[in-house]
């Protein structure tokens, strides 16, 4: 089923036990250990893409106004988003620091569970990048992965869209935690540069490529491995040939959308959130 790849996010916005994701992440933001979260993030949004790739592009769901009724306007998938969202948002999966819903928080119900102490870990903050991970979902990554066409799998589609933009969303959002313990190793550094109003200064400081480097060889690697045609006859366009072999999505497209847009997004809400936490302290 869609986002049943390894780190599907439960409820309260972690992969184990209920209430662990914002522990878990403060505890990574004081050692700098992002390594197992990164790690398990880029299986379930890599899972998620093949999962997509199985239905053609389906644009109806994303025409605008297509649902119009005494409760939501919008398109098909923010519908669906709404409606998943607003569940979850019942089992207070958006209290936990590392959840972002896509829909406005006035729109969804309050969590029917205690709420959990989380660790203040991050300072207060509104960064939000999800409108520009759902332009750039349905602009570019839909095209990149799916064959063109309409196949009539709406709902499908939809539930399979979910489980991606919400996948995208926890990993670019994960960039807070980092910026903060990028923030507590060198505070007066990156101080001055928010001081400067130095956007592009602190986009560098925070950049590793030798990282990123190894990152995106990574994500090459799993993904010619969970995505390899086995047998079949046939992948569908989105399944390019590279180095003799068949893909449901060529790894290479994965490879670009983490080059493109998820690592430049993350350092984006990177950057936001130091300087959000020079002004706002």
């Amino acid at each position: 089923p869609a986002g049943a790849g390894r780190g599907a996010a439960g409820a309260d916005g972690g992969a184990g036990p209920v209430g662990d994701s914002g522990e878990r992440a403060r505890g990574e933001a004081e050692a700098g250990g992002f390594e197992g979260d990164v790690d398990w993030q880029e299986e379930t949004i890599i899972f998620a893409l093949i999962e997509r790739a199985q239905f053609k592009q389906n644009l109806y769901i994303y025409e605008k106004d297509k649902v119009d009724n005494e409760h939501f306007k919008g398109s098909f998938c923010d519908y669906m988003l709404f409606e998943i969202e607003n569940a979850y948002a019942k089992f207070r999966r958006y209290t936990s620091p590392d959840e972002h819903p896509f829909t406005s928080p006035s729109l969804l119900s309050s969590p029917v569970l205690p709420p959990v102490a989380y660790p203040a870990t991050l300072v207060p903050n509104s960064v939000n990048h999800n409108a520009r991970i759902l332009s750039a979902y349905v602009a570019d990554l839909v095209p990149m992965v799916c064959d063109v066409g309409d196949d009539n799998n709406y709902g499908s589609s939809a539930v399979a869209d979910v489980a991606v933009l919400q996948a995208l969303s926890k990993r670019v959002h994960y960039g807070k935690f980092v910026a903060e313990a990028k923030w507590q190793e060198d505070p007066e550094g990156y101080a001055r540069l928010v001081g400067e109003r130095d956007r592009q200064g602190i986009w560098m400081r925070l950049s590793d490529f030798g990282v990123e480097k190894v990152l995106l060889e990574r994500v090459r690697a799993k993904a010619a491995t969970y995505g390899k045609e086995i047998g079949g006859a046939g992948a569908g366009a989105a399944g390019e040939e590279e180095e003799g072999g068949r893909w449901k999505v060529d790894p290479g497209k994965i490879v670009n959308i983490y080059k493109d847009y998820i690592i430049p997004m993350t350092k984006d809400v990177e950057v936001e959130y130091l300087m959000q936490r020079v002004e706002n302290s």
